[in-house]
């Protein structure tokens, strides 16, 4: 029996051996952040950009250290070993390098639209080299995440992007993991996701499809046509669909289409049908 960062990493070092690169982003929790395995098999998938959450414990250094090989005498055989040249370079954790960032090296971004307005967070990145078992090992951006309450909940997560990267594609990222997580809840009390009783992969693989077209489908017809149609008999009208309005909209009254429409509704003939 296999854990989940183990089946994880087993399908990307797949998709690494066939050369298929099925999706240009990867996002993940802290579960796979905190397996070796799993970090060695999103390195392996070239041209990926990941954001991968990691615990707070997590060390790392923001230099990176000078190592050696040192030989010493074990048993009689001449043994080398692989330490760091400076005694006193120790690793911090990735919690102390967040809270000693400078107030000008954080920025507030939009993550997403909630049913209240706009979800908002203060962001923030820092290039860092990772310790693996008391050496250096790859070298990452750290990105932080905080809310705007007077004790914020740190969040960390570190990217495999090169160079630099810009700013709002890690913001995007870290809503990602979000929706993917809502799609399955939804997936599975709106639409059954998990009531399935097959024995193979392609009768499971067949339900899961059917049921995120579904989903897909209910969302689409959500953003465009609200929560009720401004009718009496309940059908849309062809100046709401496709038109553009937005859930936000419609969840926060400012969509001016429904309310027009809805003024309207005695004097005009019903269209589209």
């Amino acid at each position: 029996m296999q854990s989940k960062p183990q089946l994880a990493a087993a399908m990307l070092r797949d998709i690494a051996h066939e050369g298929l690169r099925p999706c240009k982003y990867l996002v993940a929790d802290c579960l796979y952040g905190h397996s070796p395995t799993c970090v060695d098999a999103v390195d392996a998938c070239l041209g990926l950009t990941a954001l991968v959450a990691i615990p707070s414990a997590t060390r790392c250094w923001l230099q990176r250290p000078q190592t050696q090989d040192k030989t010493y005498t074990y048993q009689g055989a001449a043994r080398a070993k692989r330490i760091v040249m400076d005694p006193d370079s120790e690793p911090s954790l990735v919690a102390p390098v967040a809270a000693r960032l400078p107030a000008s090296r954080w920025y507030r971004r939009k993550v997403s639209e909630g049913t209240k307005g706009p979800i908002e967070y203060n962001f923030a990145r820092q290039r860092v080299t990772l310790c693996k078992d008391g050496l250096p090992d790859r070298t990452v951006w750290l990105g932080t995440q905080r809310p705007f309450d007077a004790e914020p909940a740190y969040a960390y997560a570190m990217s495999h992007a090169p160079a630099r990267p810009p700013l709002r594609t890690l913001v995007w990222l870290s809503g990602l993991r979000w929706a993917v997580e809502q799609c399955f809840a939804e997936g599975k009390t709106e639409l059954g996701m998990d009531h399935y009783e097959v024995r193979k992969y392609a009768g499971w693989h067949h339900h899961m499809l059917t049921t995120m077209r579904a989903h897909f489908c209910l969302w689409h017809l959500k953003l465009h046509l609200g929560k009720k149609s401004p009718r009496p008999h309940g059908v849309a009208v062809a100046d709401v669909v496709g038109s553009g309005v937005t859930l936000a909209d419609v969840q926060s009254g400012r969509c001016p289409q429904v309310s027009r429409l809805a003024a309207a509704a005695p004097s005009q003939s019903l269209s589209g049908t």
